[in-house]
């Protein structure tokens, strides 16, 4: 993406993770700030969360409410090729930093807005929150054991997806582009991201009338797949269709379940799911898990380690594939960030610059886009900068 610039608006975390996307292949991001650091808003400049999701940028300070502000903002956006903002639906208009606004002298813009519902509709004005979303994207409904309530999942999947679809959807803007020769507006929404999300469990709805409910560690509708418990710990087991069920069985010492009226097929599996989970759970505790792991994959049956995420990050697969990369933070020295999950064969990405200081940039941006010294000087005494 290297000649690509990206205007950055966005904050905390669903409007970062699409940059991100942008800037881990080389795109020119230009991470737009207030004069006064407002980092707090996706936690201490110095922290995890900040340092990952904001490398890879160049810093400028702008006060887009003062008229210097936003004028050097919208001569900036004269030259941009994308801009991602993760404001409430309204205050892009309020600014006049619009879509609509800003394509009237850069018709080759793409603009991605990120909100919590959506930039229109009942409940557009809303204030977004990721667990917000999960709820009323029905994600909390189906995760977590039966009888005990909702449950949120452990990581803020309605931020990430959200701020992933948007990226997905300015590289479609960028590829249509080609043709066109103009940008368009990009929308979507932690909401959106949240339902498509729900995948096979909403395709049983919309489908079937099936309202899916919670089911724990074990799979809705493939059995038995689950967690179970072995003689050090715990594992997971994914069983699906009849010939791996056969393999199942053979690992097990338990051939004989493969012809057992209880189990014989799915359908019987999944009735009578509770009794098979616990004849397999007797047995699997007799062993540890590396051991049923090592028996379970040598003859085909997938089965995993539940690694808590130090184990993750030690697994020598996962150090193979990159996914900690090193970078030296201006604020914590040598450290390690969470690398890009795809690989080209002639494009890779790479984290080249940390997370920038506040401002680290902005003379430079400026005098770019044709600032003077003295008008620089006088944008900072005004406080613009």
């Amino acid at each position: 993406m290297r000649g690509i610039r990206v205007l950055d608006l966005t904050r905390v975390r669903s409007g970062p993770t699409c940059v991100r996307q942008l800037a881990d292949w080389g795109a020119d991001v230009i991470k737009i700030e207030a004069p006064v650091d407002e980092a707090q808003f996706g936690g201490p400049r110095h922290g995890p969360d900040f340092q990952n999701l904001h490398r890879n940028k160049r810093s400028l300070t702008l006060d887009l409410k003062s008229p210097d502000g936003l004028a050097a903002f919208k001569r900036l956006a004269d030259t941009a090729d994308i801009i991602v903002e993760n404001f409430r639906p309204d205050v892009k208009n309020r600014l006049g930093i619009d879509y609509e606004t800003l394509s009237l002298t850069n018709p080759k813009l793409i603009y991605a807005s990120i909100s919590g519902f959506g930039q229109d509709g009942p409940l557009a004005d809303r204030p977004g929150f990721d667990q917000i979303a999960q709820g009323m994207g029905g994600l909390m409904s189906i995760t977590g054991e039966p009888g005990r309530g909702p449950m949120r999942v452990g990581i803020p999947i309605a931020d990430l997806c959200a701020g992933l679809f948007a990226a997905q959807g300015v590289l479609i803007a960028l590829f249509e582009r080609q043709s066109s020769g103009r940008g368009q507006w990009v929308q979507t929404s932690l909401l959106q991201a949240q339902v498509f999300m729900l995948d096979f469990q909403a395709a049983r709805f919309l489908m079937d009338g099936d309202v899916p409910k919670q089911a724990g560690n074990n799979h809705p509708t493939t059995i038995p797949t689950g967690v179970f418990k072995t003689h050090d710990g715990y594992m997971n087991i994914a069983v699906t269709g009849n010939q791996i069920w056969r393999k199942f069985c053979d690992s097990m010492g338990r051939s004989d379940w493969a012809t057992d009226e209880r189990y014989v097929n799915a359908a019987a599996r999944s009735k009578n799911r509770d009794a098979l989970n616990a004849e397999i759970e007797t047995i699997t505790a007799t062993a540890t898990t590396a051991d049923w792991i090592e028996r379970f994959n040598a003859a085909g049956v997938p089965a995993g380690e539940i690694n808590d995420i130090g184990q993750v990050f030690s697994n020598p697969q996962v150090r193979h594939l990159g996914l900690a990369q090193p970078v030296i933070s201006q604020e914590r020295g040598a450290t390690e960030l969470v690398g890009q999950p795809i690989i080209l064969s002639r494009t890779p990405s790479m984290i080249a610059t940390p997370p920038p200081l506040a401002g680290q940039h902005t003379t430079d941006i400026l005098t770019e886009i044709g600032y003077t010294e003295a008008q620089i000087a006088a944008m900072k005494a005004s406080g613009a900068i």
